[in-house]
């Protein structure tokens, strides 16, 4: 059942039962003027609350940081990492207030607001964050929701009137970040730059207590071993999920790593629209480290840095090698298994890479649309003389081969892919209609294009919500057409390649 406000969930906060070094207890700084923009009921139910509640003064002014909520037991965690692959030292929640974890029928989760204030961990910050990085985070969270890859969520986006100085003067905001744990590989690094075995011990007791219990052996290496392997496998398939949605992530830092392999830190991410296998989404990456064809070498180069970090707590090196050795496996065999789906093939044969290395190297040199190439494949083995129309609205256009056809602009080309894609399909021999309804189910309509967030950014910021509230509502059913959702699945406007997203926010 649920409860009618926050006050009445059943808080407890197992971070801070940890010794006083790891955090620093503090209460979030007030917000003026503070508004609802947009919540969550998925989440709310996760934790039990009452959609109802968010009608209420009191959910507005707790999740503001306006007013202490009954139970909560805030603080602002430490962390260490390397930013750009460069030691950074000691980083921590320069924004963020952990509230404290709430027990619900979803499960255990924790609550932080991001864009709450200066901490001890700030640095040259302010503590804030605005509005135009908040709705992005708020919308990632939901898209990533939609599209089943593990990510931390956000129960309610707030806007407030407090000036931020950024590249201009902007409005603060803050999110309330949901996960089961904010714990990142930063935090095992930062003990153990210090040389501090104990606490280093103790995080990894805690992790391995509260969110990794089947990893527990009879001894510290095999427990050690175990925990990394298992974060090995999460992150080597999180990385396929990010590749086959055509997401990058822009700051894949070790401080922004989740330990339970969650898409954690939303920045300057972006969704691929023209594709190039190079393309980088944050325009303060100079270098391309975080290009998205490089992410998965990233996310294994970061394994090893925890693994570094967990390396005191072992004898020798071996137990920390072989979960390691493991990672390009695994997320080879995911992300085949992520391209069989969406390609609509009944299972990978000998031959389909040779398939597969031709769709990369088309969508490349032709910079097709990634979302709608993988969309409107789904009809195109059907002539525009036999293939009949779409029933899902806006989607009536895409059924045939010309729909698909028309995303590239040398379609001999393109025609020369989809005549050898036909002939595999055939040698499947699974009726189209099964095939079809599978691949739609496989590859989103709608992702969070850049345009399309600017679009609700820029309303929101004249006092307009509701464009984040109508592509909230889209993003949580990413697959499903929806004739009122004909804009979000549209080729980007030539206004949309001026936009450049960073590090700043």
């Amino acid at each position: 059942m649920s409860v009618p406000s926050l006050d009445q969930l059943h808080w407890h906060n197992r971070f801070a039962q940890l010794p006083d070094t790891f955090y620093t207890r503090l209460a979030p700084k007030p917000l003026r003027n503070p508004r609802l923009v947009h919540a969550s009921g998925y989440v709310a139910q996760w934790l039990g609350l009452d959609p109802a509640a968010f009608q209420t003064p009191a959910f507005l002014e707790s999740l503001a940081g306006n007013r202490p909520i009954r139970g909560a037991d805030p603080l602002a965690a430490v962390y260490s990492g390397h930013q750009f692959g460069v030691w950074a030292g000691q980083l921590g929640d320069g924004r963020a207030v952990l509230l404290g974890e709430v027990d619900g029928p979803g499960g255990r989760f924790e609550l932080q607001l991001k864009g709450s204030g200066l901490t001890p961990y700030s640095r040259m910050g302010d503590g804030r964050a605005v509005l135009r990085s908040s709705i992005r985070e708020h919308l990632a969270s939901i898209a990533m929701h939609g599209l089943g890859i593990p990510t931390t969520h956000s129960l309610a986006l707030i806007a407030a009137d407090d000036p931020v100085r950024r590249e201009t003067l902007e409005t603060a905001a803050v999110v309330t970040r949901v996960a089961p744990s904010f714990i990142r590989f930063g935090s095992f690094q930062h003990w153990a730059a210090r040389g501090d075995l104990d606490s280093l011990r103790l995080l990894f007791e805690h992790v391995l207590e509260h969110h990794y219990p089947d990893c527990r052996a009879a001894t510290t290496e095999a427990s050690v071993e175990r925990l990394l392997g298992e974060v090995v496998t999460r992150t080597a398939r999180l990385m396929a999920q990010w590749q086959a949605a055509g997401f990058m992530h822009g700051v894949m830092n070790t401080d922004n790593m989740s330990i339970l392999g969650l898409t954690l830190d939303y920045g300057p991410y972006g969704f691929m629209d023209g594709f190039d296998a190079n393309h980088i989404c944050n325009h303060t990456d100079t270098a391309g480290r975080y290009a998205w064809s490089v992410q998965p070498a990233v996310a294994h180069w970061n394994l090893y840095r925890l693994a570094e970090a967990l390396r005191p707590l072992v004898a020798d090196e071996q137990p920390l090698r072989r979960p390691l050795e493991t990672f390009e496996g695994v997320f080879v065999q995911a992300f085949q298994d992520l391209l069989v789906a969406k390609l609509g093939l009944g299972r990978w044969q000998a031959g389909d890479q040779e398939l597969l290395d031709g769709w990369w190297q088309l969508l490349h040199t032709q910079r097709a649309d990634f979302t709608l190439a993988f969309r409107r494949l789904a009809w195109a083995d059907q002539s525009p003389r036999s293939g009949e129309p779409g029933t899902d609205g806006h989607e009536a256009a895409g059924g045939n081969a010309d729909h698909w056809l028309d995303l590239f602009y040398d379609t001999q080309s393109a025609g020369e892919w989809l005549q050898r894609y036909r002939e595999r399909l055939a040698h499947d021999g699974r009726p189209a209609t099964e095939r079809r309804a599978a691949m739609l189910a496989a590859n989103p309509l709608y992702v969070l294009r850049n345009h399309v967030a600017e679009t609700a950014i820029r309303a929101s910021q004249s006092g307009d919500d509701q464009e984040v509230r109508r592509l909230a509502d889209v993003l949580l059913r990413p697959c499903e057409a929806r004739p009122d959702a004909a804009g979000y699945a549209a080729l980007p406007p030539e206004w949309a390649r001026t936009l450049a997203v960073s590090c700043s926010s």
